[in-house]
């Protein structure tokens, strides 16, 4: 399967407006009725995705000025097929826009073979928040592999740029790995006062050059995601955060 989604968002006086909004099963983009200063929009896994071979890209432009709150209604469950599926989100914000990218978990299944790239692009002042659950495998199931990666860049110049790769039974077990958890949570912030370096119980706080860097492993998503809300105290968050 191979399938392209697209969205476009807009400040109009006061409110952020969906200008364009393009998509296909199984990346269905819902915008959430209501305007207001932020722009909020659903994305929907629709169908049975990504499975081996599929090809699947979602592009997002937010204007000058405009906010965009994007979140995930269902976790991704990367499964078997015929070669690798691949995935790839690429962010555009410009001067004054604000993005929050914000899925659901994406579990990689026995034998699954997942390749998912993100890029962000800002310029002059836009800002990000991005959101990241990886799971090793349902319940009792060894994962397939999975390999990501996530670039970063601010007017053409680097913010981050790393990649990861999960699926070697001794990698994963490393302490140079996940140390043998099955869940990795990761948020990056750009836009923000580079925080000081703050680390706990298996998660940690990095600053970047105007930005931030948090990861948490657990055993379970819940336990990752409370390590990651302990690792960000206190740290400010983009306005699109705000209810």
């Amino acid at each position: 399967m191979r399938a392209r989604a697209r969205l476009v968002v807009e400040r109009v006086g006061d409110r952020a407006v969906v200008r364009e909004l393009v998509s296909v099963s199984p990346m269905t983009l819902l915008p959430q009725r209501g305007t207001g200063p932020v722009a909020v929009v659903h994305l929907v896994n629709s169908a049975a995705a990504p499975l081996g071979g599929d090809d699947l890209g979602l592009d997002v432009l937010v204007g000058p000025g405009a906010q965009l709150r994007l979140v995930g209604v269902a976790a991704t469950v990367a499964l078997p097929g015929t070669g690798r599926s691949t995935a790839r989100t690429t962010l555009s914000v410009a001067d004054g826009g604000e993005c929050e990218y914000l899925p659901e978990p994406t579990v990689v299944t026995r034998h699954a073979d997942h390749h998912a790239v993100l890029r962000v692009a800002l310029a002059g002042s836009g800002r990000v928040r991005l959101r990241e659950v990886l799971v090793l495998g349902r319940k009792g199931e060894a994962p397939g592999h999975l390999t990501t990666e996530t670039h970063v860049t601010r007017d053409g110049r680097p913010v981050l740029r790393q990649s990861l790769v999960i699926g070697d039974p001794v990698a994963d077990q490393a302490l140079a790995g996940l140390a043998g958890h099955r869940v990795l949570a990761t948020e990056v912030g750009a836009g923000h006062a580079a925080p000081p370096v703050r680390s706990g119980e298996w998660h940690s706080l990095v600053p970047l050059e105007g930005g931030y860097l948090a990861t948490a492993l657990a055993d379970d998503a819940v336990t990752a995601a409370a390590r990651l809300a302990e690792a960000l105290t206190g740290l400010d968050q983009p306005a699109a955060a705000a209810p």
